[in-house]
């Protein structure tokens, strides 16, 4: 087959004039594309070191590198066509569109996402702490992306989503490492509160889970026509302050007795 030679010095210009048109605008897409994907890699092992230096829980780290890693990849991508001269008009339009059904479709799963997000980054709680939260107290037993477990002190495991954690108050009750507990009696006028208060400390200086610091307080918390109530505050730790306050008020109601400090209700 023979091969016009005017039809080949016309392929041959529109070449060249594209050549001379288009090729920087390659050359530069292409040197953006290799210097852009080695600068990603290194930014990829700078954040896996900085997350690990700051202590990042581990199951974050992997998600939080792979999605920052893919959204530069792909802006990086985007950028290189827009260079070479492609046009990205309907492409922005079509993944604008794919993006606005999938935020509206997943917006409750999104948002127990981010929330999953700050928890594990901002950490207002980790596993192990003591929480009260919708209304229950528990141990937290697991932090997840999408849901915390919580596991009740009556053995009860509830399933939490992370949004209801992120948007709502939470009280950490054992952060601090220490609880104060409270104790308030009541006491007829004829017992001697000199008594009571050596009674108090007593209890105190003999039960080994009280604290000597912060120090202890005793005191009368109210006056009222039939008798007055003898106040007590305490420190101890705060994991196991359940059973710490059962055992103390079993100890102290023991001693009061001994005494012979009579409760209210008491017939002996």
């Amino acid at each position: 087959m023979k091969i016009d030679a005017g039809n080949a010095n016309r392929f041959y210009d529109k070449a060249y004039d594209w050549v001379i048109d288009k090729g920087p605008s390659v050359i530069l897409g292409i040197v953006l594309l290799i210097l852009g994907l080695w600068l990603i890699k290194l930014l990829g092992k700078w954040m896996q070191g900085g997350m690990h230096r700051r202590d990042i829980n581990p199951s974050l780290r992997p998600f939080l590198t792979s999605l920052i890693l893919i959204t530069l990849r792909v802006s990086l991508v985007l950028t290189v066509m827009q260079v070479i001269g492609i046009q990205l008009t309907f492409l922005t339009v079509l993944i604008g569109g794919i993006g606005v059904a999938a935020g509206l479709a997943l917006s409750g799963t999104l948002q127990n996402f981010a929330s999953g997000v700050l928890i594990l980054l901002l950490k207002p709680f980790v596993v192990g702490d003591n929480i009260i939260a919708q209304g229950l107290e528990g141990t937290v037993a697991s932090v997840q992306i999408f849901y915390t477990i919580v596991k009740t002190f009556d053995n009860r495991t509830v399933v939490i989503p992370n949004s209801k954690l992120s948007n709502e108050v939470i009280i950490n009750i054992s952060r601090e490492g220490t609880r104060r507990l409270d104790i308030e009696i009541k006491f007829s006028y004829g017992i001697d509160y000199d008594q009571v208060v050596s009674i108090f400390s007593k209890t105190v200086d003999e039960f080994s889970a009280c604290l000597k610091t912060p120090e202890r307080r005793i005191g009368v918390s109210s006056l009222e026509d039939n008798g007055f109530k003898a106040n007590l505050n305490v420190w101890v730790n705060a994991h196991g302050f359940t059973d710490t306050k059962l055992a103390f008020l079993e100890t102290l109601m023991k001693n009061l007795k001994l005494g012979g400090v009579k409760l209210p209700g008491m017939t002996e």
